[in-house]
């Protein structure tokens, strides 16, 4: 299977080609509106600007930001991975609580979709992400 670079142009479109086939087949119990900013990004001179939206019921990452989010998460590129490819919450509390992730906004919905269990359909698509994730 080819692998991408996290967050490379290639990595981003087979990751919507994977959330296109499980289109409709997710549920979040949490509805939150969230943009990302990925600092020290090993590609490119600038961070990526990303946003998940679970408001649909369905967990939806992209690039771009979203209007009026629910909050701002500004997180450098080796935690953003280890949280959202590998699936390590601890590594996200860790950075959290030496300062190097940064929240600006509802921080009680960021907590809330962390506490909640992933679904066997988002299982099945991290675990597809982590395929393609060099």
């Amino acid at each position: 299977m080819t692998q991408y670079q996290f967050l490379s142009d290639e990595w981003v479109a087979e990751a919507r080609k994977i959330r296109e086939e499980h289109d409709g087949a997710g549920s979040v119990p949490h509805k939150v509106r969230m943009n990302l900013v990925i600092t020290e990004v090993p590609f490119g001179d600038a961070p990526v600007d990303a946003h998940m939206d679970t408001t649909t019921g369905e967990m939806r990452l992209d690039l771009g930001h979203l209007d009026d989010p629910d909050l701002k998460v500004t997180v450098d590129y080796a935690t953003a991975k280890s949280i959202l490819i590998e699936g390590n919450p601890q590594a996200g509390m860790q950075a959290f609580m030496a300062g190097k992730i940064k929240v600006e906004g509802d921080l009680s919905k960021l907590m809330a979709l962390q506490a909640a269990p992933p679904d066997v359909n988002a299982q099945h698509i991290a675990q597809r992400l982590k395929d393609i994730t060099a």
